[in-house]
C-alpha cells in the first residue's frame, strides 16, 4: 500500500471506497445485515442480499438511490442455499469481492440448561455452520484482495452476553476466522470478524421493547463504559472498513464493538474522587 493521500484518506477518504467491487451479505433483510448492504451500496459495491426472509425491500431502496442489489430469498445455512447465493453473485455481477457472513438467529428463550439437542444444532447450523458454508461456496472465487467479514459476538469472547448455545456458536465463528485465516495464507485475502455487543435489532427487540414498555429505556447499555446500547449502522461502519483497503493489514481477528464493555470488568461504579479497588 501507498502512503500517499490517494489511500490513506484524504477529501473522501478514497481508500474506503468499494466502487467496483461485489459484496455477499447474508442475513440482509435487517438490523446488521441491512445496515451493511446499504452503507457497502453507498460506498459503491454492487450488493447480492441473501436472507430467508425476503430483503427485497432493502434492495429496492438500495436501487432507489443508484446502487446495484440482487434479493435472494433462501437458507444460506444449507450446501444448496450457499452454492445458489454465491452462483447467482457470479451469474449477475460477475465476481466476488466481498463477502459478510453475517446470518444467526438467537435461539429459544427457554433457559440454557434444558435446551434440547436438536434447538442447540439449529443454533450451531445457522450461526457456525452457515458462515462455514458461505465461505466454503465463496472461496474459489475470492482473489487477492478479497476480504471476508463473519459477525460474531461479545457473547463468543465473554459469558454472560448470551444464552449457552448462542454463546457458544459465536466463540465458534472467532475460532473459524483465526483457522480459515491460517489454511488460506499466501492467498492476499483476508477475514476478520466483527463482535457487537447490545445492538438494537430484530434478535434484541424484545429486550428493547419490554425496557421501554417498563420505562427503563435508559438502562440499556448501562453495563458498558459508553452507558449505551448501540446501532446497526455503528457496525455496518466496521464491516465496511474491513471490506476495504483502509484494512488491508488486519486479518485474523476479532474486533469488539460493544461500547467498551469487554475491556471493563464488572466493578461496582466508584464514587467521585474514589480510588479503584484492588
Amino acid at each position: 500500500m501507498s502512503n500517499s493521500d490517494e489511500t490513506e484518506g484524504g477529501a473522501g477518504f478514497p481508500a474506503l471506497s468499494l466502487t467496483g467491487r461485489v459484496a455477499l451479505i447474508t442475513g440482509a433483510a435487517s438490523g446488521i445485515g441491512r445496515a451493511s448492504a446499504r452503507l457497502m451500496a453507498a460506498r459503491g459495491a454492487a450488493v447480492v442480499l441473501s436472507d430467508r426472509d425476503d430483503p427485497g425491500d432493502t434492495a429496492a431502496e438500495i436501487k432507489a438511490t443508484g446502487g446495484q442489489a440482487l434479493a435472494l430469498a433462501l437458507d444460506v445455512a444449507t450446501d444448496d442455499g450457499a452454492a445458489a447465493m454465491t452462483r447467482s453473485a457470479l451469474d449477475q455481477f460477475g465476481r466476488l469481492d466481498i463477502l459478510h457472513a453475517n446470518a444467526g438467529i438467537s435461539g429459544p428463550l427457554n433457559p440454557d440448561l434444558t435446551t434440547g439437542a436438536a434447538d442447540f444444532a439449529e443454533i450451531l447450523r445457522i450461526n457456525l455452520i452457515g458462515p462455514w458454508l458461505a465461505i466454503c461456496a465463496a472461496l474459489p472465487h475470492l482473489g487477492a484482495g478479497a476480504s471476508v467479514i463473519c459477525t460474531a459476538s461479545v457473547a463468543g469472547i465473554r459469558a454472560g452476553a448470551g444464552g449457552i448455545p448462542y454463546s457458544a456458536s459465536k466463540a465458534g465463528v472467532i475460532s473459524l476466522v483465526q483457522t480459515v485465516a491460517s489454511a488460506t495464507a499466501g492467498r492476499g485475502l483476508r477475514i476478520n470478524a466483527v463482535a457487537p455487543g447490545l445492538v438494537e435489532t430484530g434478535m434484541t427487540a424484545p429486550l428493547y421493547t419490554d425496557a421501554r414498555a417498563r420505562g427503563r429505556e435508559d438502562r440499556i447499555g448501562q453495563l458498558n463504559p459508553l452507558r449505551r446500547g448501540g446501532e446497526a449502522q455503528e457496525i455496518a461502519e466496521l464491516v465496511a472498513f474491513l471490506a476495504s483497503d483502509a484494512a488491508s493489514y488486519i486479518n485474523g481477528q476479532v474486533i469488539a464493538a460493544d461500547g467498551g464493555l469487554t475491556a471493563s470488568l464488572p466493578v461496582a461504579p466508584r464514587p467521585a474522587g474514589g480510588h479503584p479497588g484492588a
